[in-house]
C-alpha cells in the first residue's frame, strides 16, 4: 500500500467515496505494549472530527486513573463548553480486576463483562455513537465471558457508519476474520528486559 495506494479495486458496486467512507471494524491484538495506545490515538482524531466517542473498558479497575481516560474525558468537557470536536464518554465495565484476574470471582467478572457487551449491544443497535473503543475486550471472549460468534454477528450487523476498534491479547480467528484492520504488536525490545518496570508518562 505505497502512499495510501489500494492494491485492489474491488468489483463491489461502491464508488471510491463511499468505499472509503464504509464503517471499519479493527483489531490491535499481539503481547506487546500499544495497543490500546493506538487505539486512543484513533479515538483523539474521531473526536477531531466532531464524531461522538465512546470507551468501553473491560479489565481495569474502577479505581484505575489512566492517562488516556483523563484526557479524553477532559476533551469531552471542551466540547460541552465550546462546541469543539465531539462528545466523549468513558465506561468501566469491570468491577476492579485486571487480565491476571486476582480480584473478584469468576461469577463477578463473567456477570459484568457480560453486561458490558449487552450495553454495547444496546449502543450499537441505537446508532448512540460514531466511534468505539472496546479495550481489552479479547480477554472476555478469550476466557469465555462473552460468546465470540455472538460478537462478530453484531458487529457485522451493526447499522449505519460506526467504527469499532477491539484491543487485547489472543484476538480470537473469528474476530480477525471479521475485522477489516488487523494490527498485531510484536516485540523488539522492551524495557523489563533488562529489569525495568513501567514509568509515569510511558505506561500510566
Amino acid at each position: 500500500m505505497p502512499q495510501g495506494q489500494v492494491a485492489v479495486t474491488p468489483q463491489d458496486g461502491l464508488t471510491t467515496r463511499q468505499r472509503r467512507n464504509r464503517p471499519l471494524l479493527a483489531v490491535h491484538t499481539g503481547e506487546m505494549k500499544g495497543k490500546s495506545t493506538a487505539a486512543f490515538g484513533m479515538a483523539m482524531r474521531a473526536w477531531n472530527q466532531g464524531w461522538s466517542v465512546a470507551v468501553y473498558q473491560f479489565v481495569k479497575s474502577a479505581k484505575w486513573k489512566v492517562g488516556e481516560e483523563n484526557a479524553l474525558t477532559a476533551l469531552g468537557r471542551l466540547h460541552e463548553q465550546t462546541g469543539e470536536g465531539g462528545p466523549v464518554v468513558w465506561h468501566k465495565m469491570g468491577s476492579g480486576w485486571s487480565w491476571s484476574r486476582r480480584q473478584g470471582t469468576e461469577v463477578d467478572h463473567a456477570a459484568d463483562a457480560a453486561e458490558g457487551w449487552a450495553q454495547i449491544t444496546r449502543d450499537l443497535a441505537a446508532e448512540a455513537h460514531r466511534f468505539y473503543v472496546l479495550d481489552e475486550f479479547t480477554y472476555p471472549l478469550k476466557w469465555g465471558w462473552v460468546d465470540v460468534d455472538d460478537v462478530v454477528t453484531t458487529l457485522r450487523e451493526r447499522p449505519g457508519n460506526q467504527h469499532v476498534v477491539i484491543t487485547g491479547r489472543d484476538a480470537p480467528p473469528a474476530l480477525v476474520e471479521a475485522a477489516d484492520l488487523v494490527v498485531e504488536m510484536t516485540k523488539v525490545k522492551h524495557p523489563m528486559d533488562a529489569g525495568q518496570k513501567g514509568q509515569r508518562g510511558i505506561e500510566w
